[in-house]
């Protein structure tokens, strides 16, 4: 298969770094990305450090962070050919009690961090005739679940969601493919609390009775990457959430 310049953001930890390092293993060019120096230096040193990995510090609700990381990508591999926008947070409040900041901190990393990584990269992907955008969404925002308040994380998801579609309209004509994959629950160090991983409390959201796992959604994003056929699709790796939930 053609070597590829990934960017990933998101990825000092959990699915992003999952996402790195296989992409890495399987050898195509990284550039990784997290708010948090610290964290991004030890991912860097996790995935070896080597010649085919580069990282960007910074938070992609700021629009710099997204040139900065197309920069880095041109400048040390060539070519911006895949763009995995992974950072998100994830938190619930009740409805009635989200106020504007509390949505905006949804708006500003998930919508935003998104978008303007997005519109970074595709000038770059245009001069190539070219390229792969593959967001990070949620089966959530097609499957509600009552007692669950999480209104403010799934307007900014929903809205990935949408974008996905409407970008893949707008550059299809210019081999730009846009896609959403969309896991369930995924064990990671998300779920763990005090040492302990509760990852497992929710298998049973899942048809198949079990979480999935980082190298489950890995495969997917590298199975989207490499196709030059798949686009405006929205894919759920969330082992049948999406299409039902058990009755007990």
């Amino acid at each position: 298969m053609k070597k590829q310049t990934v960017i990933i953001t998101g990825a000092s930890s959990g699915i992003g770094l999952g996402v790195a390092k296989y992409f890495l293993e399987r050898g195509d060019n990284v550039v990784i990305n997290s708010s948090t120096d610290a964290k991004l230096q030890k991912a860097y040193e996790e995935l070896g450090a080597g010649n085919n990995l580069a990282m960007v510090a910074g938070n992609v609700s700021d629009k710099n962070t997204g040139i900065k990381l197309v920069e880095k990508a041109i400048e040390k591999f060539g070519s911006v050919d895949v763009l995995v926008n992974n950072a998100g947070i994830f938190e619930t409040k009740p409805f009635l009690e989200v106020d504007e900041a509390f949505l905006d901190r949804f708006l500003n990393t998930n919508l935003k961090g998104t978008y303007f990584t997005t519109q970074a990269a595709i000038p770059q992907m245009l001069k190539q005739h070219d390229g792969v955008i593959i967001n990070i969404g949620t089966p959530l925002v097609d499957h509600a679940i009552g007692g669950w308040d999480i209104t403010a994380a799934m307007s900014s998801k929903g809205a990935i969601h949408s974008l996905t579609l409407q970008l893949a309209a707008e550059f299809g004509k210019q081999n730009i493919r846009v896609n959403t994959v969309a896991p369930g629950t995924i064990r990671t160090p998300m779920h763990a609390s005090g040492g302990e991983d509760n990852t497992d409390k929710t298998a049973g959201v899942h048809l198949v009775n079990r979480v999935g796992e980082v190298e489950d959604v890995a495969h997917m994003v590298y199975t989207v990457a490499k196709s030059n056929f798949i686009s405006g699709a929205i894919i759920n790796v969330d082992g049948g959430f999406g299409a039902g939930h058990n009755a007990n």
